[in-house]
Protein backbone atom coordinates (compact mmCIF):
# COMPACT_ATOMS: atom_id res chain seq x y z
CA UNK A 1 0.00 0.00 0.00
CA UNK A 2 0.94 3.58 -0.66
CA UNK A 3 2.77 5.07 2.81
CA UNK A 4 0.95 8.32 1.74
CA UNK A 5 -2.41 6.73 1.52
CA UNK A 6 -4.79 6.60 4.68
CA UNK A 7 -4.96 3.12 6.12
CA UNK A 8 -8.60 1.60 5.24
CA UNK A 9 -10.54 1.25 8.37
CA UNK A 10 -11.80 -1.83 6.87
CA UNK A 11 -7.96 -3.27 7.19
CA UNK A 12 -7.68 -1.52 10.61
CA UNK A 13 -10.79 -3.85 11.76
CA UNK A 14 -10.23 -6.54 10.32
CA UNK A 15 -6.20 -7.05 11.13
CA UNK A 16 -6.98 -6.20 14.55
CA UNK A 17 -9.59 -9.28 14.68
CA UNK A 18 -7.51 -11.50 13.17
CA UNK A 19 -4.31 -10.51 15.74
CA UNK A 20 -7.04 -11.08 18.51
CA UNK A 21 -8.21 -14.62 17.13
CA UNK A 22 -4.70 -16.03 16.73
CA UNK A 23 -4.84 -15.78 20.83
CA UNK A 24 -8.47 -16.37 21.78
CA UNK A 25 -9.82 -19.66 19.81
CA UNK A 26 -13.33 -18.17 20.59
CA UNK A 27 -13.24 -15.72 18.20
CA UNK A 28 -15.38 -16.57 14.90
CA UNK A 29 -15.54 -13.88 11.75
CA UNK A 30 -17.92 -15.00 9.48
CA UNK A 31 -17.85 -13.31 6.11
CA UNK A 32 -20.08 -12.52 2.85
CA UNK A 33 -17.54 -11.43 1.13
CA UNK A 34 -14.06 -12.51 -0.25
CA UNK A 35 -13.27 -9.68 -1.97
CA UNK A 36 -11.27 -7.71 0.79
CA UNK A 37 -7.30 -8.93 1.17
CA UNK A 38 -7.34 -8.29 4.65
CA UNK A 39 -9.32 -10.96 4.84
CA UNK A 40 -6.77 -13.72 2.96
CA UNK A 41 -5.00 -14.29 6.86
CA UNK A 42 -8.18 -15.05 8.95
CA UNK A 43 -9.21 -17.34 5.55
CA UNK A 44 -5.64 -19.19 5.40
CA UNK A 45 -4.25 -19.00 8.61
CA UNK A 46 -7.38 -19.44 10.83
CA UNK A 47 -9.22 -21.36 8.80
CA UNK A 48 -10.77 -22.99 11.42
CA UNK A 49 -12.05 -19.34 12.69
CA UNK A 50 -13.18 -18.20 9.71
CA UNK A 51 -16.73 -19.22 7.63
CA UNK A 52 -17.38 -18.12 3.95
CA UNK A 53 -20.79 -17.93 4.33
CA UNK A 54 -21.59 -16.48 0.75
CA UNK A 55 -24.04 -14.24 -0.47
CA UNK A 56 -26.69 -15.70 2.08
CA UNK A 57 -26.85 -12.61 5.12
CA UNK A 58 -29.71 -14.10 6.35
CA UNK A 59 -28.30 -17.19 6.96
CA UNK A 60 -25.08 -15.99 8.27
CA UNK A 61 -27.13 -14.19 11.16
CA UNK A 62 -28.97 -17.37 12.53
CA UNK A 63 -25.43 -19.56 12.12
CA UNK A 64 -24.06 -16.29 14.54
CA UNK A 65 -26.34 -16.38 16.69
CA UNK A 66 -26.21 -20.16 17.42
CA UNK A 67 -22.58 -19.69 17.72
CA UNK A 68 -22.87 -16.93 20.34
CA UNK A 69 -25.35 -18.44 22.11
CA UNK A 70 -22.59 -21.36 22.35
CA UNK A 71 -19.98 -18.94 23.74
CA UNK A 72 -18.33 -17.80 20.51
CA UNK A 73 -17.54 -14.41 20.11
CA UNK A 74 -18.55 -13.62 16.93
CA UNK A 75 -17.97 -11.06 14.21
CA UNK A 76 -20.19 -11.11 11.15
CA UNK A 77 -18.90 -9.11 7.79
CA UNK A 78 -20.57 -7.66 4.54
CA UNK A 79 -21.75 -4.61 2.44
CA UNK A 80 -23.80 -2.16 4.09
CA UNK A 81 -26.55 -2.51 2.79
CA UNK A 82 -26.87 -6.28 2.41
CA UNK A 83 -25.79 -7.03 6.21
CA UNK A 84 -28.51 -4.37 7.39
CA UNK A 85 -31.66 -4.70 5.20
CA UNK A 86 -31.36 -7.66 3.08
CA UNK A 87 -31.84 -9.83 6.71
CA UNK A 88 -32.82 -6.72 9.15
CA UNK A 89 -35.76 -9.50 10.26
CA UNK A 90 -32.87 -12.24 11.03
CA UNK A 91 -31.05 -9.57 13.18
CA UNK A 92 -34.24 -8.15 15.09
CA UNK A 93 -35.66 -11.05 15.77
CA UNK A 94 -32.43 -13.53 16.41
CA UNK A 95 -29.83 -11.36 17.50
CA UNK A 96 -32.02 -8.21 19.08
CA UNK A 97 -34.61 -10.12 21.01
CA UNK A 98 -32.46 -12.84 22.63
CA UNK A 99 -29.47 -9.89 23.11
CA UNK A 100 -26.66 -11.45 21.85
CA UNK A 101 -22.91 -10.27 21.51
CA UNK A 102 -22.95 -10.68 18.17
CA UNK A 103 -20.79 -7.42 16.28
CA UNK A 104 -21.99 -6.43 12.78
CA UNK A 105 -19.53 -4.99 10.80
CA UNK A 106 -20.41 -3.22 7.95
CA UNK A 107 -18.42 -1.93 4.75
CA UNK A 108 -19.40 1.13 2.57
CA UNK A 109 -21.77 2.45 4.89
CA UNK A 110 -24.47 5.76 3.11
CA UNK A 111 -22.60 6.37 -0.58
CA UNK A 112 -19.61 4.86 -0.44
CA UNK A 113 -20.80 2.41 -3.23
CA UNK A 114 -21.04 5.38 -5.44
CA UNK A 115 -21.02 4.33 -8.63
CA UNK A 116 -23.37 0.95 -7.74
CA UNK A 117 -26.53 3.23 -7.19
CA UNK A 118 -29.19 2.85 -4.91
CA UNK A 119 -28.90 -1.11 -4.60
CA UNK A 120 -25.35 -0.59 -3.07
CA UNK A 121 -26.55 2.74 -1.16
CA UNK A 122 -27.51 2.67 2.97
CA UNK A 123 -29.20 6.20 3.44
CA UNK A 124 -31.10 4.15 5.88
CA UNK A 125 -28.80 2.58 8.12
CA UNK A 126 -28.82 4.68 10.96
CA UNK A 127 -32.77 4.63 10.95
CA UNK A 128 -33.03 1.01 10.82
CA UNK A 129 -30.17 -0.08 13.36
CA UNK A 130 -30.77 2.60 15.99
CA UNK A 131 -34.28 1.45 15.98
CA UNK A 132 -33.17 -2.39 17.50
CA UNK A 133 -33.65 -3.01 20.67
CA UNK A 134 -29.93 -3.36 22.73
CA UNK A 135 -27.73 -1.80 19.92
CA UNK A 136 -25.00 0.42 19.97
CA UNK A 137 -24.01 1.86 16.80
CA UNK A 138 -20.96 3.51 16.14
CA UNK A 139 -19.17 5.38 13.08
CA UNK A 140 -15.22 5.74 13.20
CA UNK A 141 -14.11 8.50 10.91
CA UNK A 142 -10.41 7.20 11.03
CA UNK A 143 -8.24 3.96 11.00
CA UNK A 144 -7.19 4.85 14.46
CA UNK A 145 -10.97 5.16 15.72
CA UNK A 146 -11.42 2.05 13.39
CA UNK A 147 -9.29 -0.10 15.42
CA UNK A 148 -9.67 1.24 19.02
CA UNK A 149 -13.51 0.35 18.40
CA UNK A 150 -12.45 -3.01 17.10
CA UNK A 151 -10.28 -3.46 20.19
CA UNK A 152 -13.55 -2.84 22.89
CA UNK A 153 -15.60 -5.14 20.43
CA UNK A 154 -13.27 -7.97 21.04
CA UNK A 155 -12.55 -6.98 24.96
CA UNK A 156 -16.00 -6.30 25.55
CA UNK A 157 -18.82 -9.02 23.42
CA UNK A 158 -21.82 -6.81 23.15
CA UNK A 159 -24.94 -6.24 20.41
CA UNK A 160 -22.96 -3.89 18.17
CA UNK A 161 -23.04 -2.08 14.52
CA UNK A 162 -20.29 -0.83 13.21
CA UNK A 163 -20.33 1.28 10.32
CA UNK A 164 -17.07 1.52 8.12
CA UNK A 165 -16.82 4.19 5.25
CA UNK A 166 -15.19 2.43 2.05
CA UNK A 167 -12.48 4.43 1.57
CA UNK A 168 -9.22 5.58 3.35
CA UNK A 169 -9.77 8.84 5.47
CA UNK A 170 -7.37 11.15 6.57
CA UNK A 171 -5.98 10.96 9.95
CA UNK A 172 -8.67 13.33 12.66
CA UNK A 173 -7.47 11.66 15.83
CA UNK A 174 -3.45 11.35 15.89
CA UNK A 175 -3.59 8.76 19.06
CA UNK A 176 -6.14 10.72 20.89
CA UNK A 177 -9.35 8.82 19.77
CA UNK A 178 -9.10 6.05 22.82
CA UNK A 179 -8.92 9.01 25.34
CA UNK A 180 -13.05 10.23 23.94
CA UNK A 181 -14.33 6.92 22.89
CA UNK A 182 -16.22 6.00 26.56
CA UNK A 183 -18.18 9.66 26.06
CA UNK A 184 -19.45 9.13 22.36
CA UNK A 185 -18.03 11.68 20.47
CA UNK A 186 -15.06 13.96 19.91
CA UNK A 187 -14.47 17.25 19.85
CA UNK A 188 -11.94 17.67 16.94
CA UNK A 189 -11.73 21.20 16.19
CA UNK A 190 -12.96 23.70 18.76
CA UNK A 191 -15.21 27.08 17.84
CA UNK A 192 -18.01 29.21 19.26
CA UNK A 193 -20.43 30.08 17.15
CA UNK A 194 -21.80 26.88 14.54
CA UNK A 195 -20.85 23.35 16.10
CA UNK A 196 -21.12 20.90 12.83
CA UNK A 197 -21.61 17.58 14.05
CA UNK A 198 -21.18 14.49 11.27
CA UNK A 199 -19.45 11.40 11.67
CA UNK A 200 -18.01 9.25 9.11
CA UNK A 201 -16.20 10.63 5.69
CA UNK A 202 -18.26 13.61 6.08
CA UNK A 203 -16.09 14.46 9.09
CA UNK A 204 -13.63 15.68 5.85
CA UNK A 205 -16.03 17.93 4.38
CA UNK A 206 -16.89 19.41 7.97
CA UNK A 207 -13.51 20.48 8.55
CA UNK A 208 -12.84 21.79 5.07
CA UNK A 209 -16.29 23.93 5.85
CA UNK A 210 -14.77 24.75 9.12
CA UNK A 211 -11.35 26.75 7.19
CA UNK A 212 -13.35 28.66 4.83
CA UNK A 213 -15.75 29.57 7.56
CA UNK A 214 -13.16 30.71 9.23
CA UNK A 215 -12.13 33.08 5.98
CA UNK A 216 -15.57 34.50 6.63
CA UNK A 217 -15.68 35.43 10.02
CA UNK A 218 -17.07 33.06 11.31
CA UNK A 219 -15.86 30.47 14.12
CA UNK A 220 -16.99 27.20 13.57
CA UNK A 221 -16.58 23.54 15.49
CA UNK A 222 -16.60 20.43 14.33
CA UNK A 223 -17.97 17.10 16.67
CA UNK A 224 -17.74 13.79 15.81
CA UNK A 225 -20.44 12.00 17.02
CA UNK A 226 -19.11 8.23 16.39
CA UNK A 227 -21.49 6.97 18.55
CA UNK A 228 -24.77 7.61 17.46
CA UNK A 229 -26.64 5.19 19.94
CA UNK A 230 -26.68 4.63 23.29
CA UNK A 231 -25.68 8.63 22.24
CA UNK A 232 -24.64 10.68 25.46
CA UNK A 233 -27.19 12.83 25.31
CA UNK A 234 -26.70 15.25 28.32
CA UNK A 235 -22.61 15.42 27.57
CA UNK A 236 -23.33 16.30 23.85
CA UNK A 237 -26.11 18.56 24.67
CA UNK A 238 -23.44 20.20 27.52
CA UNK A 239 -21.40 21.00 24.44
CA UNK A 240 -23.87 21.81 21.98
CA UNK A 241 -24.66 24.66 24.61
CA UNK A 242 -21.54 26.73 24.39
CA UNK A 243 -22.24 26.99 20.58
CA UNK A 244 -24.89 29.45 19.32
CA UNK A 245 -26.42 27.02 16.55
CA UNK A 246 -26.09 23.50 15.55
CA UNK A 247 -25.34 22.00 12.10
CA UNK A 248 -25.77 18.52 11.42
CA UNK A 249 -24.79 17.18 8.09
CA UNK A 250 -25.14 13.63 6.78
CA UNK A 251 -25.32 10.97 4.25
CA UNK A 252 -28.73 9.59 5.25
CA UNK A 253 -32.24 10.41 5.19
CA UNK A 254 -33.17 12.76 7.48
CA UNK A 255 -36.07 10.71 8.49
CA UNK A 256 -34.49 9.25 12.05
CA UNK A 257 -30.57 9.97 10.80
CA UNK A 258 -27.92 11.06 12.84
CA UNK A 259 -29.21 14.55 12.63
CA UNK A 260 -32.70 13.41 14.14
CA UNK A 261 -30.35 11.66 17.15
CA UNK A 262 -28.75 15.01 17.76
CA UNK A 263 -31.95 16.94 17.92
CA UNK A 264 -33.89 14.51 20.32
CA UNK A 265 -30.84 14.59 22.58
CA UNK A 266 -31.58 18.42 22.86
CA UNK A 267 -35.08 18.16 23.11
CA UNK A 268 -34.50 15.15 26.14
CA UNK A 269 -32.41 17.79 28.02
CA UNK A 270 -34.62 20.65 27.54
CA UNK A 271 -31.98 22.86 25.83
CA UNK A 272 -33.37 24.63 22.48
CA UNK A 273 -31.06 26.36 19.86
CA UNK A 274 -31.04 27.46 16.34
CA UNK A 275 -30.28 24.03 14.21
CA UNK A 276 -30.29 22.73 10.49
CA UNK A 277 -30.10 19.74 9.45
CA UNK A 278 -28.45 18.61 6.01
CA UNK A 279 -28.95 15.16 4.63
CA UNK A 280 -30.45 13.36 2.24
CA UNK A 281 -34.46 14.31 1.40
CA UNK A 282 -37.17 11.57 0.72
CA UNK A 283 -37.26 11.53 -2.89
CA UNK A 284 -33.80 11.93 -3.95
CA UNK A 285 -32.91 11.13 -7.52
CA UNK A 286 -31.44 7.48 -7.67
CA UNK A 287 -28.38 8.35 -10.15
CA UNK A 288 -24.80 7.01 -10.85
CA UNK A 289 -22.11 9.33 -9.87
CA UNK A 290 -18.75 10.20 -7.80
CA UNK A 291 -19.46 10.47 -4.39
CA UNK A 292 -18.79 14.54 -4.08
CA UNK A 293 -21.43 14.51 -7.37
CA UNK A 294 -23.65 13.04 -5.30
CA UNK A 295 -23.13 14.81 -2.35
CA UNK A 296 -23.37 18.17 -4.21
CA UNK A 297 -27.07 17.06 -6.03
CA UNK A 298 -27.97 15.85 -2.50
CA UNK A 299 -27.21 19.41 -0.80
CA UNK A 300 -24.51 17.61 1.39
CA UNK A 301 -21.22 18.69 0.13
CA UNK A 302 -18.59 21.81 1.28
CA UNK A 303 -20.01 24.38 0.10
CA UNK A 304 -23.82 23.31 1.15
CA UNK A 305 -22.35 23.40 4.69
CA UNK A 306 -21.17 26.68 4.32
CA UNK A 307 -24.02 28.23 3.25
CA UNK A 308 -25.64 26.51 5.41
CA UNK A 309 -23.14 27.49 8.67
CA UNK A 310 -23.86 30.89 7.29
CA UNK A 311 -27.02 31.34 7.98
CA UNK A 312 -26.92 30.04 10.96
CA UNK A 313 -24.60 32.41 12.01
CA UNK A 314 -26.94 35.33 10.54
CA UNK A 315 -23.93 36.04 7.54
CA UNK A 316 -26.40 35.86 4.69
Amino acid sequence: MDAQLPRLMRDAVIDTICAAARKDKDILFISADLGAAALDALREDLPDQFIHAGISEQNMVDLASGLALSGKKVFLYAMAPFITARCYEQVKCVIASMNLPVTIIAVGVGLGYDHATLTHFTPEDIACMRALNGIEVLTPGDAEAAEEIANVAIADSDFRYIRLDRQGQAPLYNGSFKAVYDQGFGHIAEGKQVAIVACGALLQKAMAARDALAEQGVEAGVIDLFRVKPINGAGLTKLLESYDAVLTVEEQLLEGGMGSAVAEALVDNSVLKPMKRLGMQDGFAVVNGDRDTLHDLYGIDTPQIINAALKLAGKV
